[in-house]
């Protein structure tokens, strides 16, 4: 797709360029403003808040990174505002200040979040709020009733579908039927989302789906790469990285 050319210029930092050893956090403002003065572009992760707010985090629970226990979405954001990361102090921010933060200098990417309860707040949120912005970013999300969404909301927002092999022994996806997994690494959500580009597992970049796609004209961005053979892969069968724990030239 010509029009996202800018979206594979650059590699893709994912969550920002972090380093916990260098006390900046994934998603948070160091690790957004540390990637966007490399010249990389940024993915971030956006949850909801118990009003709606989308903010930048990617964990549904706050215990792994913050000082305080329990799911992003139980909070509000006032309450959210009053917690710091545990390993630098710095405090969430939301999606419109993130937008501020990068100002168009590089392509932001931003991953929405799935709801187990069907609530499409959120996904709301993210279209009102990139859809009243101008500069390069694009909406991904690993969830096609997000895609159609935006689809409907802000279908001149370019959207991406974030894939995976959804293999039936991964524990990370048990919480999805063996028809649902189907259905999503064989795109058969493609009528209803018409993705622009796809963000793939590096290590399923091989599917056929994938590989008609990518044929057919829709950018690959691939993650998480971190190692050479993930390079190696990713240039076989993508367009770009998302990359952490190293600095590609």
């Amino acid at each position: 797709m010509a029009g996202l050319d800018w979206l594979t210029a650059r590699p893709i930092a994912h969550r920002g360029l972090h380093d916990r050893a260098a006390r900046v956090i994934e998603n948070t403002a160091a690790a957004i403003e540390a990637a966007a003065s490399a010249g990389y572009g940024v993915e971030i992760d956006v949850r909801s808040t118990a009003e709606g707010e989308a903010v930048v985090f990617h964990d549904a629970e706050l215990d792994r990174l913050i000082d305080a226990t329990g799911p992003v979405a139980k909070r509000t954001i006032a309450e959210l505002r009053t917690l710091p990361f545990r390993d630098c102090g710095e405090r969430l921010i939301t999606l419109d200040e993130c937008l501020d933060l990068v100002g168009g200098r590089v392509p932001l990417v931003v991953e929405v979040k799935s709801s187990a309860t069907g609530d499409t707040r959120l996904a709301r949120r993210v279209a009102e709020v990139v859809g009243g912005r101008g500069g390069p970013v694009v909406v991904e999300s690993f969830d096609p009733r997000v895609l159609a969404l935006m689809r409907q909301l802000a279908p001149h927002v370019p959207r991406g579908i974030v894939g995976d092999a959804f293999a039936d022994g991964d524990a990370h996806w048990a919480h999805l039927s063996p028809a649902k997994r189907f259905f999503a690494r064989n795109l058969l959500h493609w009528r209803a989302t018409r993705p622009d580009f796809l963000s793939w597992n590096v290590r399923d970049l091989d599917r056929r789906a994938v590989r008609m796609a990518r044929k057919a004209g829709r950018p690959v961005t691939t993650w998480t790469v971190r190692t050479p053979d993930d390079v190696a892969r990713a240039a076989a069968g993508a367009d770009q990285i998302v990359f952490e724990g190293f600095r590609p030239a």
